[in-house]
C-alpha cells in the first residue's frame, strides 16, 4: 500500500530523511520508530502529500506523490501529534466542515459523519461543542476528522500522547476495530502501545532505515537474551570463553541466582542461542544447571538497531525534531 525507494529530505543543510527505503502491506497496521530527531514525522508528512520528496520516489496505494499529490491525499487520512480543532464548532459541524475539504458530495456527507461517528464512539457527544470535551474525545473526534473520507490509509502521529491510561487503553481499542480495514501507520514512541497493536514494523534512525518486516519476523531477527546458571567453579572460564568465541554483546551477573543473564549475538553456523551456549559448554567441560531463553522486549530490539541517540533519554518521552 505504501512504496517508498531512496527518499530524501532536506531543511536547509540538514537531512532529515536520507536514501530511505521501505514498504507497508495493504491491510497492515505498521508502527513506525525512531528515537527523536530520526526523521518520522518529515517521512509522515511526505506519504500524507504535505511535503514532496526532494528525491526518490513514494507511491500510495499506486499512486505517484510526487506525479499526482491531489490523489495521495485523497486516500489518506492523517491524524497529527496537535490535532487542529475549532472548539467554537460543534462535533457535527467539524466533521461536516471536515467532509467538505475532503471533497465528498453533499450528499454523502451526512452518511460519511453517521458512520465515523458510530465508528469513534461519538454519538453521544456529536452535537456537543468541541470545548466542552475531554482531551480523550477531542483525539476521538480528531479520529473521526481523518476517517471521513473513509481513506485507504490512515495516519497515527502519537495518536495517545496526553491521554491517561483509561482513555489509551480505549483508543487502542477503537484501533483495533479499525485494523484489517485500511492501512494505519502508527508513529508513537510508547513500545507497549506498539507491540499491542502493530503487525507490520519500520524503524528507522538519522533518517535511514535500520528494520523493516512483520512484527514477528523482527522479533526472531531481534538479539536474544539467554540465562544461563553455571556452576560456580566453572562461572570465570565460562565468561571468558564466551568473550574469546565473541559470541556475547553483554553479560550481567544475577547474584541472587548465582548465575549470569547473556545478551547472546546470533551465529549462521547455529540454529539457536540455546545452541550456540550448550556447544560452548560442551567444547569447555562447563557445567550448566540451566539453559534457558528470556524474552526480549520490542524496546530491547529497538535500542539494538538504532541505538541510543544524544539528548534521547526516555523511549516513552514525546516530540520529535524532524
Amino acid at each position: 500500500m505504501i512504496e517508498a525507494s531512496n527518499l530524501s529530505r532536506r531543511y536547509g543543510t540538514l537531512r532529515a530523511v536520507d536514501g530511505l527505503s521501505f514498504d507497508v502491506p495493504k491491510g497492515a497496521v505498521c508502527g513506525f520508530l525512531g528515537p527523536n530527531g530520526a526523521g518520522k514525522s518529515t517521512t509522515i508528512r511526505m506519504i500524507a502529500g504535505l511535503f514532496a520528496p526532494d528525491s526518490g520516489r513514494l507511491l500510495v496505494g499506486g499512486v505517484d506523490a510526487a506525479r499526482d499529490p491531489r490523489g495521495v491525499r485523497a486516500q489518506v487520512g492523517y491524524l497529527p501529534e496537535s490535532t487542529a480543532l475549532y472548539p467554537e464548532l460543534r462535533v457535527e459541524e467539524y466533521l461536516n466542515f471536515r467532509a467538505g475539504l475532503m471533497g465528498l458530495p453533499s450528499s454523502a456527507i451526512q452518511s460519511a459523519i453517521k458512520s465515523t461517528v458510530d465508528a469513534c464512539g461519538l454519538g453521544d457527544v456529536r452535537r456537543r461543542l468541541v470545548s466542552s470535551l475531554s482531551r480523550g474525545y477531542r483525539q476521538r473526534v480528531g479520529l473521526a476528522a481523518a476517517l471521513v473520507g473513509d481513506p485507504a490509509v490512515l495516519i497515527l502521529d502519537e495518536p495517545t500522547v496526553g491521554l491517561d491510561p483509561v482513555q489509551q487503553r480505549a483508543f487502542r481499542g477503537l484501533l483495533a476495530d479499525l485494523a484489517g480495514e485500511r492501512t494505519v501507520l502508527l508513529s508513537s514512541h510508547l513500545m507497549a502501545e506498539v507491540d499491542s497493536s502493530c503487525d507490520w514494523l519500520v524503524m528507522i534512525a538519522a533518517g535511514r532505515l535500520v528494520a523493516s518486516g512483520s512484527r514477528e519476523d523482527i522479533m526472531r531477527r531481534g538479539t536474544s537474551l539467554v540465562r544461563v546458571r553455571v556452576a560456580e567453579k566453572d562461572l570465570e572460564r565460562f565468561e571468558a570463553a564466551c568473550r574469546d568465541e565473541h559470541l556475547i554483546d553483554s553479560v550481567v551477573r544475577d547474584g541472587g541466582q548465582q548465575g549470569t543473564v547473556l545478551q547472546v549475538r546470533s551465529a549462521s553456523s547455529c540454529d539457536t542461542p540455546l545452541q550456540m551456549i550448550g556447544e560452548l559448554a560442551g567444547r569447555h567441560a562447563i557445567t550448566l544447571h540451566e539453559l534457558r531463553e528470556a524474552s526480549t522486549s520490542l524496546e530491547e530490539i529497538f535500542l539494538q538497531h538504532a541505538g541510543p541517540t544524544e539528548g534521547d533519554w526516555s523511549m516513552a518521552s514525546s516530540g520529535e525534531g524532524a
